[in-house]
């Protein structure tokens, strides 16, 4: 397959793909999330996830729904250049964009073999736990790096800005 590594994949080419790998007998593996400034825990949870199959594509939320699920102010760093980073990440095989809330139409439309997200979340708390069960998907949850986020990289920039 054509490497497509620093290149954001439309959801067709990215369910071509999909299907390819299935066809070829391989685990395909599917996380999402907003990835506004990237730091160690989303390091670790997407060589974690990479881990869990043979390809890894990640879905990253658009301007539009990472405002509404963030709020005010956010994201800091515009989409295609979220999306752009985390492919350039050596466990990446492939992004793409989406602008719903849930990742429940990217699960839908790739059918992966397991669907991976932080530790911050359960089985009862998951938005796409039903649609990752009706597509086969398993679930795993990764821990989360303790007192990682990019909120909380946020906070501690504006408040030693503050300070100064």
């Amino acid at each position: 397959m054509a490497a497509t590594r620093g290149r954001i994949l439309a959801l067709d080419e990215a369910i071509d793909l999909s299907e390819q790998y299935r066809r070829q007998g391989q685990r395909v593996v599917l996380t999402n999330g907003v990835f506004d400034i990237l730091h160690l825990g989303h390091a670790e949870c997407l060589a974690a996830a990479r881990a869990l199959g043979d390809v890894l594509f990640v879905a990253v939320n658009g301007d539009e729904s990472a405002s509404r699920l963030k709020g005010p102010g956010r994201p800091i760093v515009p989409a295609c250049e979220r999306a752009l980073l985390v492919s350039y990440l050596a466990p990446v095989d492939h992004v793409l964009l989406f602008e719903e809330l849930t990742a429940d139409g990217v699960l839908r439309a790739l059918r992966p073999h397991v669907y991976v997200k932080g530790g911050d979340y359960t089985l009862e708390t998951l938005p796409e736990a039903a649609v990752a069960a009706s597509v086969g998907a398993e679930v795993c949850f990764i821990p989360i790096v303790a007192d990682l986020s990019s909120s909380k990289i946020i906070g501690r920039v504006v408040s030693r800005f503050k300070e100064t």
